[in-house]
């Protein structure tokens, strides 16, 4: 049995040119971290006594005899892409809604990757995890991802990602002192919204257009990160980062209608009127969790404001996707397999 751990994410600043479109023809950057908030894959063959070869336990519950029968998609084209031939058994346990905007398909991509390679007995780097995931996502599903979904949940820490123009990634950790980044990471809020939302459906109503209509607004996001990285590393007042995600919000909701809507656009008015300096959807945008940053000192305020929302404690984690529990035994062998493809179908057959 293998169980693989992998953090969800908050964005920051930069999302949007993390898309190809974008930095492939510009260059692109984002500042983001992956929190202590999880996606636990657990793997294991399945043993030869059951009609199905693949169960598949996550908000449904599937058992199927191929991987192309199998409905979830990610699934399939993992099992697919890993060329595993023997019965599994996979559940899915998040600690967070789906569609929300944290990054949990990427995330789910990314375990499901890291639970199977284990399971066949390799290890593979959080690099090559990343770009496997991406390739599944972009290449495979077809979905409108950027790519520092994959990135934030295989490496895990608080980064800013580069995007060449040539296609390159490098991810960068931001270095400051402790007590500047706890200083930080205590002006921060995320509540849950309840709306649910797929974010490859909001990012494609702007996204085919990012480089010939909206490239003033991508470039002001894309030089925001150096800016925030600026704020972080000196001693300045910490509001200013706040401003930053302020102004983002206002150009992320130019972008497209589908990016906000007017109960959203009610919280958010609230959240500033309690205190809030500013704040954003994580994600594409849509619904999913609202991130918020206030003085310390309004939070009180703001939660009751917010009081009809989830408010969600989280903190910074570096740990990435990692396998958190090992256990493989070979109980049975290829021919023992072979053998269980050839039983009776039921009963009445023997």
């Amino acid at each position: 049995m293998i169980i693989s751990r992998t953090p969800f994410r908050v964005s920051f600043l930069g999302g949007g040119t993390d898309y190809p479109a974008w930095y492939l023809n510009h260059g692109g950057s984002v500042l983001g971290t992956s929190i202590n908030k999880y996606c636990y894959i657990t793997c294991r063959y399945l043993p030869p006594f059951f009609e199905h070869r693949l169960r598949v336990v996550y908000s449904q519950i599937e058992t199927r005899q191929t991987a192309d029968e199998i409905s979830h998609p990610a699934v399939r084209a993992v099992l697919k892409h890993v060329n595993c031939e023997r019965g599994l058994e996979i559940h899915h346990d998040g600690d967070l809604p789906a569609r929300s905007g944290m990054g949990s398909s990427s995330a789910f991509t990314v375990g499901l990757l890291n639970a199977m390679h284990a399971l066949q007995g390799k290890m593979i780097s959080k690099h090559q995890l990343a770009l496997e995931a991406m390739h599944i996502e972009r290449d495979i599903l077809k979905e409108t991802v950027g790519s520092q979904d994959q990135i934030l949940a295989a490496y895990g820490g608080f980064n800013r990602v580069t995007f060449s123009n040539t296609g390159a990634i490098s991810i960068a950790p931001v270095t400051i002192a402790a007590s500047r980044i706890s200083s930080f990471a205590d002006h921060l809020l995320l509540y849950y919204t309840g709306i649910a939302r797929t974010a490859s459906g909001i990012a494609a109503s702007y996204v085919p257009e990012l480089c010939i209509k909206q490239e003033a607004q991508l470039y002001r996001l894309l030089r925001m990160v150096d800016e925030a990285v600026d704020i972080l590393s000196s001693s300045d007042d910490l509001s200013g980062f706040g401003e930053l995600l302020h102004e983002a919000w206002h150009i992320k909701r130019s972008l497209s209608k589908a990016v906000t809507n007017s109960s959203i656009d009610a919280i958010y008015d609230a959240a500033l009127e309690a205190g809030a300096v500013g704040g954003k959807l994580i994600g594409a945008g849509g619904g999913g969790f609202l991130l918020l940053f206030a003085p310390p000192s309004r939070h009180a305020t703001i939660n009751e404001r917010l009081n009809d929302l989830i408010h969600v404690p989280f903190r910074f984690e570096n740990s990435g996707s990692h396998i958190v529990y090992y256990d493989v035994e070979e109980d049975f062998q290829a021919h023992d397999i072979a053998r269980m493809n050839r039983r009776p179908k039921n009963i009445e057959q023997l």
